[in-house]
């Protein structure tokens, strides 16, 4: 088996700068970095982590806490996103269980026990305890669609108000003046910043707010086929509505069409997300775009940017939104 001196031989170069190239340090030349990796391929050299993380004092291992279903389509595409960031890092990704809602358990020392570089989280609010602990202890942290910040801990996220209002103005402009919407979870950042821009929407048209037209849920299929029911059994339903996620808007399409109406023809309806399935549904649903993958992705450059650099400022990224017109909107038949 080659060793880091064999490779060094190799490349002509000294041990030192083949360590500098595995660990991704930026003072080495380009023509440099590809002698050494050629020679790492080579003689098919393979790092001893263990070795490395002595060197670098670091464990290359970021984790990712999760706290929502694996089977919410986001989680695929934010995954494959921080998948894509981490190929050629270096670092190895480890998903985190956390039993949060127990008073007796420690986030923290669950972190530390696994010596990780860094960690994601998506789907905890950062008034949580746990959450609070984490951005104290100074672990280089990215919050994912959660308002966020630390010493050590950055936050990304889509620009939901702005394309919420453009949901809002795409409804207007087709002629829908009753517009309702499929909120989230009441109190998360992302739902109270959505519910904004549904009500800013609102009044850049002189459309009045009406509580009856707001139905919360929590994002899910099934919370938007019940939500949907409930706009449906008003003595004025709307003729459009708006959902927090795509799969909110998938169960709504569905509650609409279980009771004879259509899509767009007697409801239009806007998700958010644009998933992968937005293309397959039928019928296709307009959405709000949120660069998933990029999110994934750039939540890891960001975190690694930390780890690397204690004096990294703690990144505010926001990804702009953007509206994708599909079959699921139409004109309103009458404008009231």
């Amino acid at each position: 088996m080659a060793s880091i001196h064999d490779v060094a031989k190799e490349a002509g170069v000294s041990v030192a700068t083949v360590s500098k190239v595995i660990n991704h340090y930026p003072d080495v030349s380009e023509k440099t970095r590809k002698k050494v990796k050629l020679a790492i391929a080579r003689l098919r050299y393979r790092p001893n982590v263990i070795a490395r993380g002595l060197v670098t004092g670091r464990s290359w291992t970021v984790g990712v806490l999760l706290h929502v279903p694996f089977t919410n389509p986001y989680v695929s595409m934010l995954l494959e996103g921080m998948k894509t960031a981490l190929e050629h890092s270096g670092y190895d990704l480890m998903r985190l269980s956390a039993r949060l809602n127990d008073p007796d358990y420690s986030f923290i020392d669950h972190c530390h026990s696994r010596n990780l570089d860094g960690i994601v989280v998506f789907g905890v609010e950062k008034d949580h305890r746990s959450i609070q602990e984490l951005i104290q202890a100074g672990i280089p942290t990215m919050f994912v669609d959660t308002d966020a910040t630390g010493l050590r801990a950055g936050n990304i996220t889509t620009d939901n108000r702005n394309g919420i209002r453009m949901a809002v103005q795409h409804l207007f402009e087709l002629g829908h003046r009753r517009i309702a919407y499929l909120a989230g979870v009441p109190g998360q950042d992302v739902n109270e910043l959505r519910l904004a821009g549904y009500r800013e929407g609102l009044g850049a048209f002189s459309l009045a707010y009406r509580e009856d037209y707001v139905v919360d849920g929590d994002y899910s299929y099934d919370s938007g086929f019940q939500g949907m029911n409930r706009l449906m059994e008003l003595d004025v339903p709307p003729t459009a509505v708006i959902c927090t996620s795509d799969m909110a808007a998938f169960g709504a399409i569905r509650a609409i069409e279980a009771r004879g109406f259509t899509v767009p023809g007697d409801i239009s309806v806007v998700g958010f997300d644009n998933i992968f399935e937005t293309e397959l549904f039928k019928p296709g649903l307009t959405t709000i775009n949120q660069n998933i993958h990029a999110i994934g992705v750039k939540s890891i450059e960001e975190l690694i940017a930390m780890i690397k650099d204690p004096k990294y400022p703690p990144p505010v990224v926001t990804e702009p939104s953007s509206l994708v017109i599909r079959e699921s909107t139409g004109i309103a038949k009458v404008i009231t």
